[in-house]
């Protein structure tokens, strides 16, 4: 009796890692990929939504692409984009991949966010920020970071 017991905890334990409904709550299908300028996207306007990019119920969405290497391009891209409040250098660290959610853009049904760890001028800083390469979303600054001016924005 105890071991079915265990076994069914083990079992609903399974399937509740993995849920049949899309929580991610800023998917946006028709939303449009910001101009490249100089290996970075030119940012055109940084959130007021303290959630956005810090939950991931409200991940950057980045998933523009059908080929993994361009979302790879793209992450690269988005950390490029912006500054520390104070104009530091942001960095950022890989920390896992988390969060399955069912999606229509991967063969397996289902994509997973990725949590990266932002260092400013090499310091930890304490800010996590999840990225979605799977679906589309509008692309913006994260609240606490400055758009970094690119050569030929003007900004």
């Amino acid at each position: 009796m105890r071991k079915l017991i265990i076994l069914s905890f083990i079992l609903v334990l399974c399937v509740s890692c993995v849920s049949t409904k899309n929580t991610i709550q800023n998917i946006d299908d028709t939303a449009v990929l910001p101009k490249i300028v100089a290996g970075q996207f030119e940012l055109l306007e940084t959130t007021t939504d303290l959630q956005y990019g810090y939950s991931e119920f409200y991940p950057i969405n980045l998933g523009f692409s059908t080929y993994e290497n361009s979302n790879n391009q793209n992450v690269n891209r988005f950390f490029n984009s912006f500054t520390g409040a104070n104009g530091e250098k942001v960095t950022y660290q890989l920390l896992e991949t988390c969060c399955p959610f069912p999606s229509k853009h991967n063969k397996m049904g289902a994509g997973t966010l990725v949590l990266y760890e932002i260092y400013l001028d090499g310091k930890a800083s304490n800010k996590k920020i999840y990225i979605n390469t799977f679906e589309k979303g509008k692309i913006m600054c994260p609240k606490g970071f400055i758009i970094k001016k690119s050569e030929t924005s003007g900004n």
